[in-house]
């Protein structure tokens, strides 16, 4: 009676999408973008491993295009200052991870960028709750990104 048509729940599933970002605020944007990334890392990672070279590619290249075209765009760098600096170092190093994992076949170094977005992604999910207790996020913002940007700069930019 309903058969199959794959194409009306993509429809839906697309507005479904286009409505939450119109609707999301910016801090559960840039929460949506680790997402994104986080879920195109590890489609590449399973691509990878069923050698599927063409998906593998796409997938790595979503992510790099999500960190890049998202993320690291969406830095203003005047009023983040050093934390924003810091994090579009991160970004950078990241790119060139994914870009690695893609050439040598390396799904550690995948597993690595995903560690790195997961991290800063939970201390944007932190910001958004606290966000929810206080209406003043001052404070908030810097010192939960800054703690998670420190922590992984510290660890990796010596690579």
């Amino acid at each position: 009676m309903f058969g199959s048509n794959q194409h009306g729940v993509n429809v839906y599933a697309k507005i479904g999408m286009e409505t939450g970002v119109l609707a999301a605020s910016p801090n559960k944007l840039i929460i949506m973008l680790y997402e994104g990334a986080i879920s195109a890392c590890r489609s590449a990672t399973g691509y990878m491993e069923n050698k599927d070279i063409p998906n593998k590619g796409a997938m790595l290249t979503k992510a790099i295009m999500i960190i890049e075209s998202g993320l690291r765009l969406s830095l203003d760098k005047k009023a983040g200052g050093e934390i924003a600096e810091s994090l579009d170092a991160l970004y950078v190093y990241m790119s060139k991870r994914l870009m690695t994992a893609n050439i040598q076949n390396k799904p550690e170094l995948i597993n690595e960028v995903v560690k790195l977005l997961s991290d800063l992604k939970s201390a944007w999910e932190a910001i958004a709750r606290t966000q929810t207790l206080k209406d003043d996020m001052s404070v908030a913002i810097p010192s939960q990104v800054e703690m998670a940007v420190n922590r992984n700069i510290a660890h990796y930019a010596k690579v």
